[in-house]
């Protein structure tokens, strides 16, 4: 299945197919082995095992799978990376959650990481 536009839903997602656009959700994204992304995803939570090729905004925890293969720009909270998971392009980790602050005072950066 190939879908083109926008999805939008207030609860989880899985993706086995391709999506082609923006994908967004309250809840987990998950995008399986088969599963194909290219555009934009934003949500709470995520578990990538397949192709995403998109610009990523996870409010909590983002999670490559060993399987995953992700090219884009990301703006997480937390991140996790299996082995074998293959990531390229630029990670931000979102200080501005409340969660996320702590007493450290150093700069934010961005941190090019590319993992194979």
């Amino acid at each position: 299945t190939t879908i083109k536009g926008e999805l939008i839903s207030n609860g989880d997602i899985r993706i086995d197919g391709t999506v082609i656009g923006q994908v967004r959700s309250k809840g987990k994204i998950i995008v399986g082995n088969t599963g194909i992304v290219e555009g934009e995803i934003q949500c709470q939570n995520a578990d990538f095992s397949g192709q995403i090729k998109a610009q990523v905004v996870v409010s909590e925890l983002l999670s490559l799978k060993a399987t995953a293969k992700l090219n884009g720009e990301i703006t997480i909270n937390k991140l996790a990376i299996e082995p074998g998971a293959v990531f390229t392009g630029t990670c931000s980790m979102d200080k501005s959650n409340p969660e996320h602050k702590s007493d450290f005072k150093a700069e934010p950066s961005v941190t090019k990481i590319e993992s194979k």
